[in-house]
């Protein structure tokens, strides 16, 4: 028996390949560079690292509370708002919890979190973590309303988009990433120096980056090193980008034997120490090194030691030259400041990260004061109505002794003394006790404290020069609590060049066409007499 079949209209969207792609593409480097890879140019953090350290604060993992499993924050991590994979969030919580990798970390970890020598951390079941002294600066006032909240990947609860961040973490921390078409890399630096500058710049907003590096010296890398030259964290600082050149610190030693040992204690930044003595006894061992005899490494829990001794006949500045020449003891750092700056990517001076963090602590100290004014003001109006309630309490009473509910009696109240809602809920919510005369003078205190607190936010709010002043306060605080003396050496090159100092000086002239094109020539050039006496030379065709 032979029956019609019914054919389905087609569900097939012809695309053109090549659209397809372009669009898919642009649409995933837009969120890597955006949402994954790129720190935010207020806090300097990834959306990683923010999830975890916003989730360790909900569950309370405060440095005075007991240390808890990774596995919790990472499970929570992952449930509440990073819905990627456990080893991503594990790996960036470790992150945060290593000394050698984070100038201050965030993260308090307890357990084995991985080596300079790159030995892998232990797994999260076994690991311990909350949240570090310092961490807890980047979340003050995150609940007074002081930053904006965004629904997480399922809608179910709210994120921060950004943390409040009382300490500029950006340059602080420094942070590393690998976008689509992008890339940053900002060294960290030394907080005091950072906060230092930071004041300075409040005070002085047109201030040169001369005047800048008055104060911020250089990176400071957790695993200290010596930085070699200035012309390199100048041009970084002043353009965004630029090379620096870090060393380890070597020493050169007389044994009792007279022989010589090269001493190495600190070692340049992410410089894995395992790999660089493997590839040093490598060297030596296919002859590209001469003049070492052996090479241990002697490091412990008191610190890097690693002895590098010398053949009798060598001369040890030659091999201590060729070892920062040939090895990693000696490395380029590339310096990218990217961030992102209102949604979008970009390179940045150290006067912009400055003027960024300062803008955006200003209005964290407005919506934090904004807050405050409003608590301050409701509850003032509460007690403006127990006051009433006090004052005339035989009336109250009877009126509330007299009515069949509560509402009854709220709104008999209201009519009766002008009141609104708050204050009447208030009213029919009192205690016996708070008749008592002590009571009485309780709320007319609080009440004259909270009058006084009022005037002094309200005067905040419309001072914008007393904003300035809370905000060098709390970070001079900040400051006194957790800086430490600075690690790196930056010392001195003979012969360098300063970026600024390749640019001759020299007059010129800028000539701009009806067209809108530019050309700079030297004054001379421009003056020259052609053949035949015809005056000045300006453009000849558009080029």
């Amino acid at each position: 028996m032979d029956h019609e079949e019914t054919v389905q209209p087609s569900k097939i969207i012809d695309v053109d390949i090549e659209r397809e792609m372009k669009k898919s593409f642009l649409d995933y480097s837009m969120s890597v560079i955006v949402s994954r890879a790129l720190p935010d140019v207020r806090d300097g953090l990834k959306p990683v690292h923010r999830r975890i350290l916003y989730s360790q604060y909900e569950d309370n993992l405060t440095p005075d509370k007991p240390y808890k499993k990774c596995a919790t924050t990472v499970g929570n991590v992952l449930g509440r708002y990073h819905p990627h994979g456990d080893s991503s969030v594990y790996d960036a919580l470790v992150r945060l919890a290593q000394d050698f990798s984070m100038r201050y970390i965030l993260v308090d970890g307890h357990g084995n979190f991985g080596s300079v020598d790159g030995d892998p951390p232990a797994a999260y079941r076994y690991t311990e973590a909350r949240m570090s002294k310092i961490s807890v600066e980047m979340l003050t006032d995150i609940d007074k309303e002081t930053v904006d909240f965004i629904p997480n990947y399922d809608d179910s609860r709210k994120e921060p988009s950004v943390l409040p961040s009382r300490f500029p973490n950006l340059l602080v921390n420094g942070s590393t990433g690998i976008a689509v078409g992008m890339a940053t890399n900002i060294p960290p630096h030394n907080l005091g120096e950072v906060v230092d500058a930071v004041n300075y710049v409040i005070d002085h907003p047109d201030a040169s980056l001369d005047e800048i590096m008055q104060f911020i010296k250089g990176p400071d890398f957790p695993t200290a090193g010596i930085i070699m030259g200035q012309s390199g964290i100048k041009a970084a600082y002043g353009t965004g980008r630029g090379k620096i050149t870090v060393r380890a610190k070597a020493e050169i030693v007389e044994d009792k034997n007279n022989k010589y040992k090269i001493v190495v204690t600190e070692l340049p930044y992410q410089v894995n120490k395992a790999r660089l003595v493997e590839s040093i006894a490598d060297m030596v061992k296919d002859k590209r090194l001469e003049g070492i005899s052996n090479i241990d490494d002697h490091s412990d829990r008191n610190g890097m030691h690693i002895e590098i001794t010398l053949k009798r006949e060598a001369s040890p500045n030659v091999v201590l030259n060729s070892l920062y020449r040939n090895s990693q003891m000696q490395i380029t750092y590339g310096i990218i400041m990217l961030a992102i700056v209102g949604g979008v990517p970009k390179i940045l001076t150290l006067k912009d990260i400055l003027q960024n963090y300062i803008d955006f602590q200003v209005d964290v100290i407005t919506r934090r004061t904004i807050f405050d004014l409003r608590k301050a003001e409701e509850r003032a109006h509460i007690l403006e109505g127990l006051k009433i309630a006090i004052d005339f309490i035989d009336e109250v009473i009877r009126i509330i002794r007299s009515s069949k509910d509560q509402p009854t009696a709220r709104q008999r109240l209201s009519e009766r003394f002008g009141l609104d809602d708050a204050q009447t809920q208030a009213i029919v919510s009192m205690r016996l006790g708070q008749l008592s005369g002590l009571e009485r003078e309780k709320i007319e205190e609080e009440l004259a404290a909270l009058v006084v607190k009022i005037a002094d936010y309200k005067d905040i709010l419309n001072n914008g020069e007393r904003l300035l002043g809370i905000i060098k306060t709390e970070l001079s605080a900040i400051r006194a609590k957790f800086s430490d003396e600075r690690r790196t050496r930056i010392e001195s090159v003979s012969g360098e060049v300063d970026i600024e100092d390749l640019i001759p000086y020299e007059d010129c002239v800028i000539t701009m066409t009806n067209f809108g094109y530019v050309k700079r020539q030297k004054v001379d050039t421009y003056r020259t007499q052609r053949r035949g006496g015809r005056g000045i030379s300006g453009m000849n065709r558009r080029e």
